[in-house]
């Protein structure tokens, strides 16, 4: 229906009609026009500031969603790195004990990626810090598996040799000793016969009589035979794989240099040459360049009970003759 307009005149006091132009209608119809348009595009800016729009609500949800998965793979991955510091031990700890095969070093297993910052470009990201974080943690694991993978290349090399090597390890006793008797001072710190000061004595002595068979203690070859300070005539054997036996205070050599020889031949006979207060074998261990104590590569001529009983005779030091 359409509307009439009327308008007060004071003069008659009577309500005229008012009958408006073409212009005026136009501009009250325009006026509508843009009051119901701005109207409905503020309300459309609330509700879109309220609620947002479709894609940015899928967007949200997606993010949610990616944000969730990056948490579950950051925590994956820290599972994962336990797993491998637990191989890591084993490795370091166990296999490489049992083939005398030196640990892998924290530097070479704990080293990162050099150069220039490789995750500079995730900075700009929605959560870097969870995305840097997860993917270091996903290339530190990538190294360590890399790393790892060499480590037990070497273990499955060491293993094919390890029949070998267990022929040339120091696994018996010098001399014939069953019943411990020749057993007499042992490694470590003691007070010197000749000097009466405390001094570290790097082997074992066992007491014989001049002209007792001496033995190599495994397989390996001859590196010296022949006079050495303080030690008198002596032989050095190189069994390989970082071992090495001293046999000091000999009185004949039954071996020379470049000789190979096998666990349990004679290669000298005991004497009393060099710094000696009496006839006895030196004897000392040293692996990959370290003295040790020889007590502990006796291990194929002892019982459990004999090994015990040994300690104790060595550890007491028994007869002291350099």
């Amino acid at each position: 229906m359409r509307k009439v307009y009327y308008i007060y005149n004071p003069k008659t006091r009577t309500y005229d009609r008012i009958y408006p132009t073409v212009r005026q209608r136009a501009l009250s119809i325009l006026r509508r026009l843009f009051v119901g348009m701005g109207l409905g595009a503020g309300s459309f800016i609330i509700l879109l500031f309220i609620f947002g729009s479709p894609s940015e609500k899928e967007l949200r949800i997606e993010n949610a969603r990616l944000l969730a998965q990056y948490n579950v793979l950051s925590h994956r991955l820290d599972e994962a790195l336990g797993v491998m510091q637990d191989i890591q031990q084993r490795d370091d700890n166990l296999y490489r004990v049992v083939l005398q095969a030196d640990p892998v070093s924290d530097a070479i297993r704990k080293a990162g990626y050099g150069g220039t910052n490789r995750y500079e470009q995730l900075r700009d990201m929605a959560n870097s810090d969870l995305v840097i974080n997860t993917t270091s943690k996903l290339d530190m694991l990538n190294r360590q598996l890399y790393i790892q993978s060499k480590s037990f290349d070497e273990i499955v090399d060491l293993c094919k040799s390890h029949d070998e090597m267990l022929k040339c390890i120091p696994a018996i006793m010098p001399v014939s000793n069953k019943d411990l008797k020749r057993t007499a001072s042992g490694y470590g710190v003691r007070i010197d016969p000749i000097y009466k000061t405390t001094k570290f004595h790097a082997g074992m002595d066992f007491s014989a009589n001049i002209g007792t068979p001496v033995y190599a203690t495994g397989d390996g070859t001859v590196i010296k035979a022949g006079w050495e300070t303080g030690y008198g005539n002596m032989v050095q054997v190189d069994h390989g794989f970082g071992y090495v036996t001293w046999y000091a205070h000999l009185s004949k050599y039954k071996v020379r240099p470049g000789q190979k020889v096998l666990r349990g031949e004679v290669i000298a006979e005991v004497g009393n040459t060099g710094k000696s207060t009496g006839p006895h074998l030196h004897y000392e261990v040293h692996v990959k360049g370290k003295v040790q104590n020889p007590v502990n590569y006796y291990f194929m001529d002892l019982s459990a009970e004999d090994y015990d009983k040994m300690i104790q005779i060595a550890a007491n030091h028994g007869k002291v003759f350099d």
